[in-house]
C-alpha cells in the first residue's frame, strides 16, 4: 500500500487554517485566522502566511496569539504568547519544537506533514488557554 504524506509547507498551512476557522469548540471559539496573506510563497526561512489572533463575539480582532509561516516542506507555528503551554503541548504531540532568540522571547512549534495539523491544533487550544480568558 502506497502512504501519501502531504509535506507541502503551503497545504499544511491551509489545512491548520480550515481547522481554526472551521471549529468552534473550547479555545477555538474566540481564535481566527487574520492578515493572510493569500499570495505567500513558501522560503526555505519561511515566509509569513497569517496570523492567528484572538477576535471577540463580532469576530472582531482582540490580540495575536500566533504567526503562520510557510517552508517548502513543511510549515511552523510562532508562539509569542503561551510560549510555554504550547511547547509543552507539542512535546507531548511528539511536534518538534525550538526557541527563537529575540525580544521578546518566542517559541516554534512545526508541523512537518498534514497530519500533524490537529496536534498543532491542540497546541494552539494549549497556548490560547494558558493565556487566560478574552
Amino acid at each position: 500500500m502506497v502512504e501519501d504524506r502531504i509535506t507541502d509547507g503551503r497545504r499544511i498551512a491551509e489545512l491548520l487554517a480550515s481547522e481554526i476557522d472551521g471549529r468552534e469548540d473550547d479555545e477555538l471559539a474566540s481564535l481566527a485566522v487574520t492578515n493572510a496573506d493569500r499570495d505567500v510563497e513558501p522560503t526555505v526561512g519561511g515566509a509569513r502566511a497569517f496570523d492567528i489572533s484572538f477576535v471577540d463575539e463580532d469576530g472582531d480582532t482582540l490580540e495575536r496569539l500566533a504567526r503562520v509561516f510557510v517552508h517548502p516542506d513543511r510549515a511552523h507555528i510562532e508562539f509569542g504568547q503561551g510560549r510555554e503551554a504550547a511547547v509543552g503541548a507539542a512535546g507531548e504531540a511528539g511536534l518538534r519544537t525550538r526557541p527563537k532568540a529575540t525580544t521578546p522571547a518566542k517559541s516554534l512549534v512545526f508541523l512537518e506533514r498534514a497530519a500533524a495539523v490537529k496536534r498543532g491544533v491542540a497546541v494552539m487550544q494549549a497556548a490560547a488557554r494558558d493565556t487566560g480568558d478574552r
